[in-house]
């Protein structure tokens, strides 16, 4: 007796292709699917018809790359069930070629994964959905060019028109249409049979089927064709749609162009490739001021914002104004200042104030965010930019409504954008340490990897051509934009990766880093002088700016009908022209596809909290401590030769106005600067004492001076409210304020001696006595003079905006876990066989089909002796039951007790103990014997 086993039967489904995987290949299909795991399919064979449906084809066809995609559609119009040497020759061609030798095992393996391709070897099959979705139609061409085959094209023409064009190409007649259409398509797809008929077709016919080869393969002719497309007509070459149409079968198509269902097969990435190559310490040290002038920047923006910053529009987010004017604020283009005020809605620091009068200010997190060290500031920023969806590229453009995109307001959630951000990264990380990569190269890299969607769109994604003319794309714009947003953020210098970006990313240092001495701290002078790839293309460049990388489409271009010389044109000859060439083919000997670059996979909380961690470590040494002290200099100025320490800075910037700023701030004292300290409540004797503690250099008499003569006359005057008064001990100042024309509009008149009243408020007094060059102060009802203090505006506390998922999140290991058991115990229960009871023998449960979707229906009396039968033999048991919601179902299980109107078993199709009512069980019935 022979104790080989039998080989595995062929899968004749989905659904049994996916019963025959284990656990790590259902694991891998709802990882890369994960639209199929929610909710949990209750078996196999609803995991099978959920994976087939359009919206889920759709979206698994869309994150496939080029040459995985260009396999699908070679699989879409080959013969169905194909096998793999016929997918080979397609996307190889009769000459062969070994980069797709070499990469279509992986592409098989990708689709089979993603269970869009099923079936072994020699019987591969697309699934429904993806044919219908990939295949050529009139209204939806293939990717591919071609057009429908002989027997598709043949379909509407009558029997005895075939048995002409059998005739005409010397095959023998037959007696049926279908015998006819297969000898004709025999002919076709035999390389010497086809190449002696093409031998005795005139060349100006054959020039016709070249320019139809690539596609389309439709053509629009008159009744009267030419001589030379009435040759082809004849015999078959061209086969009549519609009236006034013609198409090249499929078959003729693939001899012409050598058996390749593609013009250009990409079976490798195109490389990343290094614009420019810089030391690594240059590259961190160039980073590292980009991050220092990143962090100065989000706090400037506040600072500025700090009293309430500008309204919310009434569609929401920022005005075309005031996003102008913080530009200006800040010194920067406009999609600059988009950058950084995206950047710090997305990190949580500011929002708006839900007011009547809403208005953005930061929030409560700003305050506690400006207490944390630097490094750590910045990693926060720098985690934030990563996961944010909101894409401040598109401020300035159109959504579908033709409305202008505001920064900080609806619609600039682009889900792909976290993706191409770490996919970005990613490739730069793969390369050399400090070099800095090509822009093209990475956006034809991207768009290998995710090839657009054509503009139609339902031919299926990606296309045949490659990348070289698919036009600005939304994942390109996000490339070029992720490029320039990381230098300006710091996460690059000088284009190339840093240590602490690197860091940022989850990604261990590089071998040659470990042996490298760090760069010193970055001086505030050379801070911001980054000048590596992106940093001149700011976000929101929008499409069209680069250069064109398209076909060319002018006149004498090879695309254009004369580029060649002068068509030949028979009556109604509209037929498009299509130039034929044959790929050229890789020599043999031709170097390996280079390794893919890792995918950086978004981290969990915790990976990321820890790879922040390990980023401001790397960081901190890199940036400028802050000092304690500035340059006072004879011209009221004073100079800070790096960042400040906090309270310095505080200090120093209401007793002075900032003048310039850059790797070192100028301030510049004036009056109305001192005059702003001493209404903050500091007197001379502080400022002076202020400025001596702090300055490198002696205090210059000039500044002291000011100091003095300001604080001399401030509040000479006194500002109370009547509606407002003036009080003044010198009745000759109060004389020469009335004398004066500009308090005409104060609306002042003399109440006593030493007082004036006025018509208007007391801060509009105070600004315009102001204004006429005196220094008064405002005072309480009790005589006080009031300290003024700009107050700091918050929100309520806000979270940070969330990111808009791309589809239903990847699920993660505990979850696959269990929907892999709850899968399996379901299809468990719905597969296994059970014998047939004696009631459904006949009627609509009868027959072979009655144990599989039917309910077991036996007596009260039947089920309690079946199921007590149960516990003392240990046998499983069909059982079907209806819950508390009247939803009937089947369930298998075992018996373990039977009391009280309860049966207590284990549910094999939940996988855990259950207790069912023996009211709602439908009936019982044993399960088959496994030779049955």
């Amino acid at each position: 007796m022979s104790t080989e086993e039998k080989p595995a039967a062929a899968p004749r489904s989905l659904a049994e292709a996916l019963r025959a995987r284990d656990d790590a290949g259902l694991a891998a299909l709802l990882r890369s699917r994960p639209d199929l795991v929610t909710p949990v399919p209750a078996d196999l064979t609803q995991l099978a018809t959920r994976a087939g449906t359009r919206a889920s084809v759709v979206r698994a066809l869309e994150r496939l790359d080029r040459f995985t995609t260009q396999t699908a559609q070679a699989l879409a119009v080959a013969a169905d069930p194909a096998s793999y040497d016929e997918l080979l020759g397609l996307l190889a061609g009769d000459e062969g070629d070994p980069a797709v030798s070499a990469a279509l095992p992986g592409a098989v393996r990708t689709l089979r994964e993603q269970a869009l391709v099923w079936g072994d070897d020699d019987r591969l099959r697309l699934v429904r959905t993806a044919r219908e979705l990939l295949s050529p139609s009139p209204q939806h061409p293939s990717p591919t060019g071609l057009g429908p085959t002989v027997r598709e094209a043949t379909a509407g023409m009558s029997p005895g028109r075939i048995q002409e064009i059998v005739t005409t190409v010397g095959l023998p007649s037959t007696h049926d249409s279908v015998s006819a259409v297969a000898a004709l398509t025999g002919l076709f797809t035999d390389r010497a049979r086809m190449a002696a008929l093409l031998a005795e077709v005139p060349p100006e016919s054959v020039e016709v089927l070249e320019r139809l080869v690539w596609g389309p393969p439709y053509g629009q002719v008159t009744a009267d064709p030419a001589t030379r497309l009435r040759r082809l007509l004849d015999r078959g070459l061209l086969l009549p749609t519609a009236p006034g149409t013609v198409v090249l079968p499929r078959e003729v198509a693939l001899h012409l162009r050598g058996g390749r269902a593609h013009r250009t097969t990409e079976p490798v990435p195109p490389p990343v490739e290094a614009a420019a190559t810089h030391r690594p310490q240059v590259v961190d040290a160039t980073a590292a001021g980009q991050a220092y002038t990143a962090l100065a920047t989000v706090e400037e923006l506040l600072k500025d914002w700090n009293e309430g910053g500008p309204a919310v529009l009434r569609s929401g987010g920022l005005s075309v104004r005031d996003l102008r004017r913080t530009a200006v604020a800040l010194d920067v283009p406009e999609t600059v200042a988009a950058f950084w005020v995206e950047l710090a809605y997305a990190a949580g620091l500011v929002a708006s104030d839900g007011e009547a009068d809403e208005r953005y200010a930061a929030t409560p997190a700003y305050d506690s965010w400006l207490e944390r060290p630097a490094a750590e500031r910045w990693t926060t920023l720098a985690a934030a930019w990563l996961a944010a969806t909101r894409t401040p590229g598109l401020v300035g453009g159109r959504d579908a409504k033709d409305h202008t995109l505001a920064a900080l307001g609806p619609g600039l959630d682009r889900s792909a954008a976290p993706e191409v951000r770490r996919r970005v990264l990613a490739l730069l990380a793969g390369l050399p340490e400090g070099a800095a990569p090509d822009s093209g190269s990475v956006s034809e890299r991207l768009r290998w990897e995710r090839p657009p969607r054509p503009a139609g769109g339902a031919a299926g994604p990606g296309s045949a051509a490659g990348g070289a003319g698919e036009g600005d794309d939304l994942r390109s714009r996000l490339a070029r934009w992720t490029l320039a947003e990381a230098e300006m953020l710091g996460i690059t210098g000088r284009g190339a990766l840093s240590a602490h970006g690197r860091a940022v990313l989850g990604l261990p240092a590089p071998k040659a880093q470990a042996g490298r001495t760090p760069p010193g701290p970055v001086t505030a002078l050379g801070t911001g002088t980054g000048t590596g790839p992106g940093t001149g293309t700011g976000p929101g460049t929008g499409p069209g700016t680069g250069p064109s990388t398209g076909p060319s489409t002018g006149p004498g271009s090879a695309s254009q009908p004369g580029a060649a010389g002068p068509e030949p044109t028979g009556p109604g000859d509209r037929l498009p022209v299509h130039h034929h060439h044959r790929p050229s083919v890789p020599h043999p000997s031709s170097p390996a596809p280079p390794p893919l670059s890792p995918t950086l996979p978004a981290l969990t909380a915790a990976e990321q909290a820890a790879a922040s961690s390990s980023a401001a470590r790397l960081l901190a040494p890199l940036l400028p401590e802050p000092l304690d002290h500035v340059l006072l200099q004879a011209d009221l100025t004073a100079v800070a030769p790096g960042p400040l320490q906090r309270p310095l800075a505080d200090m120093l910037g209401v007793l002075a106005d900032v003048e310039s700023k850059g790797g070192a701030t100028v301030y510049r004292f004036t009056p109305g600067s001192v005059r702003r300290a001493l209404d903050a409540g500091r007197a001379a004797t502080d400022l002076h004492a202020f400025l001596s503690a702090h300055s490198r250099t002696p205090v210059p008499q000039p500044l002291t001076y000011l100091i003095d003569d300001v604080a001399r006359r401030h509040g000479h005057l006194r500002v109370g409210a009547a509606s407002a008064y003036v009080r003044c001990d010198d009745d000759a100042v109060l004389n020469e304020i009335l004398a004066d024309k500009r308090a005409a509009g104060l609306g002042l008149r003399r109440i006593a001696p030493t007082v004036l009243a006025a018509r208007a408020d007391p801060a509009g007094l105070l600004e315009g006595l102001r204004q006429m060059g005196f220094a008064p102060a405002a005072e309480s009802a009790e005589g006080d003079v009031l300290i003024t203090r700009a107050d700091a505006r918050r929100t309520p506390p806000r979270t940070a905006p969330e990111p808009v998922p791309e589809g239903p999140p990847a699920p993660d290991e505990t979850l696959l876990a269990a929907a892999i058991r709850a899968v399996r115990a379901g299809d468990l229960a719905a597969t296994a066989p059970r014998r047939t009871t004696a009631g459904e023998t006949g009627g609509e449960t009868g027959g072979p089909g009655a144990g599989s979707g039917a309910l077991p229906r036996t007596g009260a009396a039947e089920t309690l002796a079946t199921l007590q039968a149960a516990v003392l033999t240990g046998e499983a048991l069909w059982i079907g039951h209806v819950n508390a919601e009247g939803v009937a179902g089947r369930r298998v299980i075992a018996p373990v007790r039977v009391e009280g109107g309860f049966v207590t078993a284990y549910d094999h199709t939940a996988d855990e103990v259950r207790t069912y009512p023996l009211h709602r069980i439908t009936g019982v019935a044993e399960l088959a014997d496994e030779e049955s």
